[in-house]
């Protein structure tokens, strides 16, 4: 049975060529297309698409209200195409909040020069959120800045996309409701996640209280000219400080430091504690940033006192770091099946037998919140 796509977009050019690329893989369909938000709500309530492909910049309606409106009416997992802009990025994350799964680049080129890898993601990214079917969403109440910080905008909430915990066992681990942290376990967490990611780690850190008291490290797979943009806009609505990592920045107490796209973060001593280490991605690293990479560093430097987070995504970036972690005893949590957008990342390192609990998005940030 093939996945049915809704196309929008208000140009006919780019529309023709995501159906060519879609329609490449004999599992996707292309059912319609639609030229603007007002016609996108139309032709959801027509066709009954299993996944939309949305703009956000159009005419008569955008794309974010387009989402909003859609989502209202039923729960159709709607991925955003974005020019990778400060002002792309800003729309993109707002597209997030209505409640949109993932997006990608407007332009392919930015996702990979060769054509082959760029439509093989773009399929790829179809499939994996139509198996998410049918998914709940259950908007945030919007979290209290942090007053002790200058002032640089009201808060915002990127949404909440979440589940249930459910009792099905996952290489002989249940998912946990609660785990026992106990105070001056950890020194360091570093968390790694990819596909609803920028949802999923906004809920965690919007939970952490001011005096959390353990450094932590955000690797999130994303581009280069969103990082920074992201890392402001989880510091408006968290109490901890985020920032995006810069090189030498030091690891402190209450700061997180989000791995800057199309870098790769790594950890270095520096006296008497540690600091982080940016340098340029290479042409043959899929992933820019890269879990393994941050996380395997981690490993050779302070495995021992490490808890180490792997959130929804697609692959399995991160589990080759969290062997390498956990054989020199770090704690590992997975994120649990139904709260992830995708459920690959976490299920690569629970079936390779290095997970020791595994929770709902939910309970993750609570859970974290105990060990300060």
């Amino acid at each position: 049975m093939s996945v049915r796509v809704l196309v929008v977009d208000d140009s006919r050019f780019f529309r023709r060529r995501v159906k060519e690329m879609l329609e490449s893989d004999p599992l996707i369909e292309v059912i319609g297309e639609a030229e603007n938000g007002r016609d996108a709500i139309d032709k959801a309530r027509s066709l009954n698409p299993d996944v939309i492909t949305m703009d956000i910049e159009m005419p008569v309606l955008n794309g974010i209200e387009a989402t909003k409106k859609i989502l209202s009416i039923r729960r159709i997992p709607i991925l955003m195409f974005s020019s990778l802009t400060t002002e792309g990025a800003q729309a993109t994350f707002d597209a997030l909040e209505a409640g949109a799964l993932d997006y990608l680049p407007k332009r392919f080129e930015d996702i990979s020069t060769d054509k082959v890898v760029a439509r093989k993601l773009l399929c790829d990214k179809i499939k994996a959120v139509v198996r998410k079917r049918p998914f709940t969403t259950s908007r945030l109440s919007t979290p209290t800045p942090n007053t002790a910080k200058p002032p640089g905008g009201s808060a915002r909430s990127l949404g909440d996309v979440s589940g249930q915990s459910i009792v099905k066992p996952y290489g002989g681990i249940r998912p946990a409701a609660s785990v026992t942290v106990k105070k001056g376990v950890y020194n360091l967490v570093v968390i790694g996640t990819s596909t609803g990611g920028p949802i999923a780690l906004q809920q965690i850190l919007s939970k952490l209280p001011g005096n959390f008291n353990k450094p932590l490290l955000l690797v999130q797979h994303m581009p280069g000219s969103f990082t920074s943009a992201f890392a402001q806009r989880l510091n408006t609505c968290c109490a901890i400080n985020v920032k995006e990592a810069a090189d030498g920045d030091e690891l402190k107490p209450g700061l997180a430091l989000l791995a800057p796209g199309g870098m790769q973060m790594e950890i270095a001593r520096s006296g008497s504690g540690n600091i982080v280490r940016i340098s340029p991605a290479t042409i043959e690293q899929n992933y820019k940033p890269c879990v393994d990479i941050t996380f395997s560093s981690v490993a050779r430097h302070m495995s021992r006192k490490t808890l180490a987070i792997i959130l929804t995504g697609m692959g399995s970036d991160g589990c080759e770091g969290a062997k390498l972690l956990k054989s020199g005893g770090a704690t590992v949590w997975a994120q649990d099946e139904a709260s992830c957008v995708v459920y690959g990342m976490p299920a690569a390192v629970t079936e390779a037998g290095v997970v020791d609990h595994v929770l709902s998005l939910d309970d993750i940030g609570a859970n974290l919140a105990q060990g300060i």
